[in-house]
């Protein structure tokens, strides 16, 4: 075996495990540091149990199947929003469904905006719990309206509730936390608080507000090791946050969701947020595509990322001021699936198999050469012995091409 066939074999398998991960890119639904936590990482049920958990914006949506998941992991809950109604029946759900029992889930009603409140709010969960171990920043509201025919009281509102507020809670609890030197502060950002998108400009710009604001402050918590500062960013999430934006005025909203099959599930995106938290990841991205794509061209290639961005965006607000929605969801949703079919071709199933047959005859050629490099090991002249080595890569390659 020489150097010249091995070096050709590892480039072999780097040029097809490049290929292979490009095709397993297309059906992510998370950044390649999240799905490895997944795979390799701690589990939220180890992670999680018996932990304090302050959850805002608990009455719908993502927040509300946080509850239901987090109730299942054993943790005591505080439930917040402004409908007490819906957190009562948020509540009931997980008693019914979940490991914990009356007294291990406080439903404390909380406006976002009324700033004054949330010292409160925040001395009441210590009152009931005596401490705070995760506040799950996840209340806000969306828009979909043109920048040209949105009044200012819109955007205020958006800066108010998405940015001040969630900054007016995070400010209450951190003097807990930080004597304690312990907790997690994980803020439910936006995929458009990485990118930006036409319709959504007063939006955009809070998220943007929020990456900014806790990637400062987790700077400012270096000696604090123990406190950990996430964003969760996710992309196009099954809910009603559609139906509940704002449109060009703070007294009208979209009341209607549209089409959603093309969205990621709420009961998977949590799952991600959970395996973000039980691992101490920094900033994660949940969405399928192509919405993932779209933000790491942003976050990489800037330029390819404006240029598809401003085509997409035209399309966009022509469709909006024609009031037509579904083309761009089928759109979305077509292409999306054929992501998801992609690494079920022949061939893709093909190069995987290689990729898995080289990765384990590389490792016992490189094993085989140093064999027969150390003293004593040669073959002598007129002897035909094989290291074990040699059988080795015999039996793996036997293996190997009864799969191929």
């Amino acid at each position: 075996m020489n150097w010249e066939l091995l070096l050709w074999l590892l480039a072999l398998c780097a040029l097809l495990l490049l290929v292979v991960q490009l095709l397993r890119f297309l059906r992510a639904d998370g950044d390649l540091t999240l799905l490895w936590a997944e795979w390799q990482g701690r589990r939220p049920e180890w992670e999680l149990t018996d932990m304090v958990v302050w959850v805002t914006g608990a009455s719908s949506g993502i927040g509300e199947e946080l509850a239901y998941q987090l109730s299942k992991l054993g943790v005591s809950l505080v439930l917040s929003a402004r409908r007490v109604h819906e957190l009562e029946r948020v509540k009931r759900r997980c008693l019914e469904n979940g490991n914990l029992k009356e007294k291990d889930i406080l439903v404390l009603p909380l406006d976002l905006t009324d700033t004054g409140s949330h010292e409160a709010a925040t001395e009441a969960v210590l009152q009931e719990f005596g401490r705070i171990d995760i506040l799950v920043n996840n209340g806000g509201i969306s828009q979909r309206s043109l920048c040209m025919d949105t009044s200012l009281d819109v955007y205020r509102k958006l800066i108010e509730l998405n940015y001040l507020g969630t900054v007016s809670l995070t400010k209450c609890v951190l003097p807990h936390m930080i004597e304690r030197k312990q907790g997690k502060i994980v803020t439910v950002n936006s995929i458009l608080g990485i990118i930006s998108a036409p319709l959504s400009t007063g939006y955009c710009a809070s998220k943007h507000a929020l990456r900014g604001f806790f990637n400062g402050l987790r700077t400012e918590l270096a000696a604090y090791p123990g406190i950990i500062v996430s964003n969760i960013c996710p992309g196009p999430v099954q809910s009603n946050i559609v139906q509940n934006s704002l449109a060009g005025e703070v007294t009208k909203t979209i009341a209607n969701n549209g089409d959603q099959s093309h969205k990621m599930t709420t009961s998977r995106c949590v799952r991600l947020m959970l395996i973000s938290m039980a691992n101490d990841l920094k900033e994660v991205w949940i969405s399928q595509q192509p919405f993932l794509l779209v933000t790491y061209l942003w976050q990489y290639m800037p330029t390819w990322a404006w240029w598809i961005t401003s085509k997409m965006g035209k399309k966009r607000i022509e469709n909006f001021k024609s009031g037509v929605v579904r083309p761009i969801s089928k759109f979305l949703n077509n292409m999306y699936r054929s992501c998801r079919k992609v690494q079920n071709f022949p061939v893709v199933k093909k190069l995987s198999g290689w990729v898995q047959w080289l990765m384990s005859v590389i490792p016992a050629l490189w094993e085989a050469k140093a064999d027969h490099l150390r003293p004593g090991v040669q073959d002598q002249p007129g002897q035909h012995s094989k290291t074990p080595s040699l059988l080795k890569i015999q039996k793996v390659a036997g293996h190997g091409g009864a799969h191929l």
